[in-house]
């Protein structure tokens, strides 16, 4: 995932300060030293970075900071609001007309994820924003890039409008246009033509299309493997067409993310959206105060239940978490807790969205919790609905059929009980503090604790005391 390697080292960073009882110049100074290279290491514009550095010392070194009770956690929320400037202030939204239609168009070179981001934009229109999108397939250069979007359409339920590759992309532009006046639709998304660089006929085709469609939005792709060539790109593209928002795909690869770090400053340009893997329900609008935030290893609460929300059974999941919450957990329960966490994506991704938890989820072996959780689902399943509600009646017959009915060993069934026990302790705890007023009742995010649990548990790691 982009920024690891940067929240580690201000991680790090932020060690040489806390715990101090008085701010010095020569404190601060080494610690800024490092934020200064954790900057430079994540890939971040060295203009950028040395702006960043006054402003904060400038801020940190003030008589409100060195005089404060707390002074290293006052210079954390320095560093957090000037992270949030580089990201964005705000959240930038798609500039939707309050009555008719509105009209986005993707641009961008070839290999960035273009056609693929129109279709999860669309999806997120469609699903998260209540729009009626409307998809027109404008790229003629790519090879089955019609076929592409068509076939991305159909598994997110948009329609795909195309007049194939003989008719030119502003002529399908216009009647793509027409199309939707006359069915209905509020919203058009126009795939455009890429390159595998920037020149002067796809300027002048995206030119062309600009004056026609009047788009409300020109959203351009690019990839947040690249690096700084992200802003140059940004640039040149700003400057001939007024780019209003960019779509960074692949941030869940290695990339150190300097670029999107980069670019609003240097270009004005505000990430919209930001892709997180390759299904077309992995890519979400941008939060710059949620991204600083996880930059910092300050957890993203927000973002999980979000995902929670779209991705879990939330009947099932309530009523478990309700059940429990009352001090009621057996088997069945922990079978449904698995069954969520696995439509969640991976532990450690779960991990890293949650405060304090970000420094073990790169300890986490991912296969290995894969591997043991398919394993303790299949155990659960081979029970008895009596054995899954009283597991203290399993004795050593029970538990011989057990193993070999989910294609495991006696010793997998002892630990997959042993667990069930463990968070079930946990559950009690839970329960007594939510009922002593110790933990506030979050309502729909008992299924955020629950999980919380179940991940310190999978990650073999202990809660704070």
């Amino acid at each position: 995932m982009a920024f690891e390697s940067l929240s580690e080292r201000l991680g790090k960073a932020f060690k040489n300060i806390t715990g101090k009882g008085k701010l010095t110049e020569k404190n601060m100074n080494d610690m800024l030293r490092e934020v200064r290279m954790s900057l430079l290491e994540a890939d971040v514009n060295y203009r950028v970075v040395k702006d960043f550095i006054e402003r904060v010392k400038e801020k940190a070194l003030g008589q409100e900071v060195m005089s404060s009770l707390n002074p290293s956690q006052m210079v954390v929320k320095i560093v957090h609001e000037e992270i949030l400037h580089l990201l964005g202030d705000e959240d930038a939204p798609i500039q939707y007309k309050s009555s008719g239609i509105t009209t986005v168009m993707m641009v961008g070179l070839q290999g960035t994820g273009k056609t693929t981001a129109a279709a999860k934009i669309a999806n997120v229109m469609k699903k998260k924003q209540g729009r009626k999108p409307l998809l027109v397939a404008c790229d003629l250069v790519r090879p089955a890039a019609i076929d592409q979007l068509k076939i991305l359409g159909e598994s997110v339920g948009v329609e795909v409008f195309s007049l194939g590759i003989e008719t030119k992309a502003v002529e399908t532009a216009k009647q793509g246009l027409a199309y939707a006046k006359e069915h209905g639709y509020d919203t058009v998304i126009f795939d455009t033509a890429g390159r595998l660089h920037i020149d002067e006929e796809l300027m002048q085709e995206l030119s062309d299309m600009k004056a026609l469609v009047q788009p409300d939005d020109i959203l351009l792709t690019v990839d947040a493997m690249t690096g700084q060539d992200i802003v140059n790109v940004a640039t040149s593209f700003h400057e001939q067409l007024q780019v209003t928002g960019l779509v960074v795909t692949k941030l869940d690869g290695d990339s150190r993310g300097g670029g999107v770090l980069s670019v609003r400053t240097i270009t004005n340009v505000p990430v919209k959206f930001v892709g997180l893997g390759e299904k077309v329900e992995d890519l979400d609008v941008f939060h710059p105060d949620r991204m600083a935030d996880r930059i910092l290893g300050m957890g993203d609460i927000l973002s999980l239940v979000e995902q929670a929300q779209e991705k879990m059974d939330v009947e099932a999941t309530t009523k478990a978490a309700n059940r429990m919450m009352s001090g009621k957990f057996t088997l069945t329960d922990m079978l449904v807790q698995y069954e969520q966490i696995e439509k969640m994506g991976s532990l450690g991704g779960i991990m890293k969205m949650l405060p304090g938890m970000n420094q073990f989820a790169g300890q986490i072996d991912e296969a290995k919790a894969g591997n043991k959780m398919k394993k303790s689902k299949a155990i659960i399943q081979s029970m008895t609905p009596e054995e899954r509600e009283n597991p203290s009646i399993l004795k050593a017959s029970r538990k011989s059929r057990i193993a070999k009915g989910s294609g495991t060993s006696v010793a997998d069934v002892n630990r997959c009980i042993s667990e069930f026990e463990k968070m079930k302790q946990v559950m009690k705890q839970m329960s007594a503090l939510t009922k002593g007023g110790g933990m506030p009742n979050f309502g729909g995010l008992g299924a955020m604790k629950q999980m919380r649990a179940m991940s310190k548990m999978m990650s073999g790691k202990k809660g704070r005391r």
